[in-house]
């Protein structure tokens, strides 16, 4: 959500090998004019050390302003034969790729951060998480930060729907990827942390209960928000039941992507391999809730359906499989390949995974009234926070009432 779905809508190769649908499936392709005589530095591929530019861009002159950021990070790029594409269905920033005709493979996107985004993103922390997923080969390569923004690269495959999301092979990739992405470590956060990283939720929830509107000046905003938001009161005392619950569980803590909805994951058919996208939402939190945030989110995007949840019998043996390569990536080297994975930390991690599926409903119900009173995109998010909340409610009943096994 975090672009919940800017980069995660359309992507193609150029070749059409690999596609990924937008609403009108078009690519925005214009020549881009005289190339500027600018002063310009070459700058290393490595994200680490991406130059700061003092650029604005602003949506009123997207492609003008994106063409000044590619001319100092890509100079060797002949900008007359520039190509764009839009990511139009996101909902939190603004998401242009550029690329030079004939070689989408190499498109550079230039994010514009949404309005207000900052209320509930560490903008400032950005760079070091891209780095850190981008050493772990959990992200792809940082380019440069402008003022309002960031040029980064590019992932090429198909996103996730509802149907390749329950393909086995497909699941066990993304089991993989997220074993991958939970053993990264943040040394700025660590130190603070001391020895033990401690879950960020509770911090994140009570920050952004507390940027959360209760008024809307629209009437129609209005109306929705009276009729189907719990008051921040009823909301408050949720959270405080519901950190309760989750820190009864005593899980893991690991470094989580947050946000993993079915178009934040891409699959390379050809190189057989899955990447997420859009870190935006990264900290460190359960292990387990990646996990149930992701299980949600079979539900999907365009029509949500929460009939689309993932039964028991669907998530043991997925369950069983992230263990399984959680402790292969754990060995010790030159110690035994074979994993042992009981019937009790199947179920415990089920029981954690689907309380945890709760607080990802109650995370995104907050974070739409945050975006309903900032955004400026197009998008009724009073609605979607009202979506989230009922099923937070709805599946708080269901799932509270599980135990751990003894």
């Amino acid at each position: 959500m975090s672009d919940r779905q800017e980069e995660a809508r359309s992507r193609e190769k150029e070749s059409g090998k690999m596609t990924r649908r937008t609403k009108d499936s078009e690519i925005k392709e214009k020549g881009t004019g005289r190339r500027k005589k600018l002063g310009r530095r070459k700058f290393a591929m490595d994200s680490s050390i991406a130059p700061k530019l003092d650029i604005s861009v602003s949506k009123a002159n997207l492609e003008e302003d994106a063409k000044k950021i590619i001319a100092e990070i890509r100079p060797e790029w002949d900008l007359d034969s520039l190509k764009f594409k839009v990511f139009t269905e996101g909902i939190t920033n603004t998401l242009l790729g550029c690329y030079q005709e004939g070689d989408f493979e190499n498109l550079v996107l230039v994010r514009v951060n949404g309005e207000g985004s900052g209320l509930i993103i560490n903008r400032e922390g950005e760079p070091e998480v891209m780095n850190a997923l981008h050493a772990a080969g959990c992200a792809p390569p940082m380019f440069g930060l402008f003022n309002n923004g960031m040029a980064y690269g590019f992932f090429v495959g198909e996103t996730l729907d509802e149907k390749s999301v329950r393909d086995p092979h497909i699941q066990r990739l993304i089991a993989d990827e997220m074993v991958r992405m939970h053993q990264v470590n943040l040394p700025s956060l660590q130190k603070e942390m001391a020895l033990k990283p401690v879950s960020q939720y509770q911090e994140k929830m009570r920050s952004w209960l507390a940027s959360a509107p209760t008024h809307f000046d629209n009437p129609t905003k209005q109306t929705v928000f009276e009729r189907e938001i719990p008051s921040k009161a009823v909301l408050s005392k949720e959270l405080d039941e519901l950190v309760q619950v989750l820190e009864d569980l005593r899980m893991d803590v690991v470094f989580s992507h947050n946000d993993l909805l079915l178009k934040n994951i891409i699959y390379n058919r050809e190189k057989d391999v899955v990447h997420f996208i859009d870190y935006e939402y990264a900290f460190y939190n359960y292990e387990a809730f990646d996990i149930g945030n992701h299980f949600a989110e079979y539900a999907g995007m365009d029509e949500v359906d929460y009939n689309l949840y993932p039964s028991r019998e669907e998530q043991l043996p997925w369950l069983r499989y992230y263990l399984e390569a959680k402790s292969k990536a754990l060995k010790v080297k030159g110690s035994s390949d074979v994993v042992t994975v009981t019937d009790k930390e199947v179920e415990t991690l089920y029981i954690q995974v689907n309380k945890c599926a709760c607080a990802a409903h109650y995370l995104w119900g907050v974070w739409s009234l945050i975006q309903a009173a900032h955004s400026v995109i197009d998008f009724d998010y009073v609605g979607y926070s009202s979506i989230r909340l009922k099923e937070y409610f709805r599946r708080k009943e269901e799932f509270f009432k599980l135990k751990v096994p003894s």
